[in-house]
Order: C-alpha cells, then structure tokens, then sequence
C-alpha cells in the first residue's frame, strides 16, 4: 500500500471512531463487542449441554417474590404489583405491621430458596440460569442485574460438587489444568494475612487491619472484622495462579450451609470460588434442619436490626419446604457474567453486558 492509500486508511479509520464515538455517547448501543455476545452464547450451549450429559434438569422459578433472602449485606430491589396478594403475607409467621400496610415483592437475590422447594418437592437434581439483582451494586465488577447459573445435586456434599465446579468451569476456561487449588479458609489467612481466624482476639483483628489501612471506628463484629481482612489481604492472593477454592468458613459464616468440625473447630461445609482475585461461585453442603434455617434467619434480621436496615419477611415456603423433607444435597451458585469476564480477559463487567445498568 502507498504512503497515499495509508494516509486515505487512516483518515477514513479516524473518521469512523469519531463517528462511533458520537453514537456511543448516545447511549444505543450494546457496551460488550458482537465477539462477547459469541461467547456468551457459546457458554450457555456448553453448560446446557454439561448438564443434560449429567442428567440434571434445567428449571424456571420466579424473579419476583414476597420474601427474600436476609443477609444483612444484601439489599434487594423492591417493587409493588397492582391488583395481587402473596399468601405469604396472610401467614402469622411472618405478620407485622409494616408489611401488612405495605406489601411488597422482591426481585430475587437468588434463586435458592424457590429452588430447594423444587427440590423438597421431588425434582431431584436441578440447575437454573436466570437474572438476579442486588441493589446499591454498581461499579468495574458489578450492575444491579446480573446472570447467575445455580444448581443442586442431591446426594453430594461440598467436596463432591467442589469437584464437578472444576469440570464445568474448564468448560469455559480450558487452559487451567484440573484439579484447582482448595485450600482452608483458616490456612489462608495464616498464609496471607498473618493471623489465625479461629483463634484472634478482636483486638488482635483489629490491630490486623490498621497494619495494613487507616479505618477509624472499627466495629466489635467479628465477621465484619474478618471480611476486612478477607477482602484486603486474602481475596487479592486467591485464584492467581489457578483456580482456588476457600473452604471451611467458620460457622458463623455458615448462612445455608451446615456446620461440622475440623481439627476441634466448628466449621461451615461452605467454598467460595476465587480466580485472579475475584470470586466466582459460593457453595454449601446444605442445611436440612428446618428449625435451625429459621433461626439463623431470624439472627440475620436482628443484625439488620444493628445495621439500621429493614428487616426482611422470612420466607416460611422454605421452612416449610425444609420441614416436609429436602433431600441431603449441595448447591452451588455461579456468576456467569464473572466467568466470562475472566474467559474474555476483561476488565470491567459492561465489557460481557449487552446494556448495564445505566444503558437499560
């Protein structure tokens, strides 16, 4: 090509990014490249084709629903619907006056709790891909709204399904080599943080993290004084080299999984997923006791309670779910956003989405 052509080339090139430009700034168009749109696209065949291989159902539950989950660092979206009554709000069990006066829905944090009474229902084992939302998330890695694969295998425990995680994510990722790195969560804090989590003092967490930021005003809370420390010196280090799951949570951290011991330790049989620094997948063994999920939501809204945020109705479908009979199982959710984000090389979320947030 000539110098002549070159520069006609470049300025016709110059002239099409400007153009584009424009049009970005107007908003229209999709903020990931049609390559992205491929490869999700190709993900979601692999993974239903994963599942059927291994004969686990794809299912549908709601987005909306009138209970939610009630972690207290998790804040649903609310919304009304006209003309319609959840009998969830007739239930005795979940009465109060706030919510009687002002019933609501919620787009689900997850789909877990509808899931588990599939599964108490007699599904046996299920898997679902659906939109989830998590109000007040918005940033590099995080919209509102977000594409999550969930799934349960009755007759698992965690170690097991840990396994089966590894296979379907080589699914996307085929240059990590099996298996991936476990490792304790208690070993990597002593690894990586330099502290025992099982056994530190709260004076002693706290010193931790002042070594390491300047956060005046520290609670007493000691899982909100390790998820500092989690966050700042443990999550940064997992998942650098290969894959790494975190497993054993203390059992304060045990949410919907169930506890067992470790070395004379209360442990949750729960993993997190973690690749580059950025976690991937949460899973449990999960707990069947009907009586001990209620109470452990119960604790949730009291600590929303002490955070000043709403308390949420408890979803006694779940607990009455829990109490007909699910089977021993584990469940597992995944953020497949995330995981194309990795599979892509991306660094910021609206790389892999057609329309984040602001563009919706």
């Amino acid at each position: 090509m000539s110098a002549e052509q070159n520069n006609a080339a470049e300025h016709y090139a110059n002239k099409r990014a400007y153009a584009r430009s424009e049009i970005e700034q107007a908003g229209w168009l999709p903020t990931c490249s049609i390559d992205a749109l491929k490869a999700r696209g190709e993900m979601l065949r692999k993974i239903r084709l994963f599942f059927a291989e291994q004969g686990v159902l794809e299912v549908e539950t709601p987005i909306l629903s009138a209970a939610v989950a009630t972690d207290p660092y998790l804040d649903a979206i609310q919304c009304s619907v006209a003309g319609v009554q959840s009998r969830l709000w007739t239930d005795s069990r979940v009465f109060d006056a706030e919510h009687a006066q002002d019933p609501l829905f919620f787009m689900q944090t997850s789909p877990e709790f509808a899931m588990k009474r599939l599964l108490a229902a007699g599904s046996g084992p299920i898997y679902q891909i659906c939109k989830t939302f998590r109000n007040g998330e918005r940033g590099r890695r995080h919209n509102p709204e977000f594409t999550m694969l969930e799934w349960y295998r009755p007759g698992f425990n965690d170690l097991n399904l840990m396994t089966e995680v590894e296979a379907l994510v080589q699914l996307a990722l085929p240059h990590f080599s099996l298996p991936f790195e476990r490792i304790t969560y208690r070993d990597a804090f002593r690894q990586y943080a330099g502290i025992d989590p099982f056994l530190a003092s709260v004076a002693e967490l706290k010193s931790c993290i002042l070594s390491f930021t300047e956060m005046p005003g520290l609670s007493d809370d000691r899982d909100l004084l390790l998820d500092v420390i989690l966050s700042h010196k443990v999550e940064p280090r997992l998942g650098a080299e290969r894959p790494s799951f975190l497993h054993d949570y203390p059992a304060s951290q045990a949410a919907l999984a169930q506890v067992t011991q470790v070395d004379g330790y209360d442990v949750a049989q729960r993993f997190e997923l973690y690749i580059h620094g950025l976690e991937i997948a949460n899973g449990y063994h999960e707990l069947l006791d009907a009586r001990e999920q209620e109470q452990r939501l119960q604790a949730d809204n009291r600590a929303r309670m002490t955070l000043d945020k709403p308390c949420r109705p408890i979803d006694y479908h779940l607990i009455d779910a829990l109490s007909a009979g699910m089977p021993a199982c584990a469940g597992v959710a995944l953020g497949l956003d995330r995981l194309l984000m990795i599979a892509l090389g991306a660094e910021e979320i609206d790389a892999v989405l057609t329309f984040p947030v602001d563009r919706a």
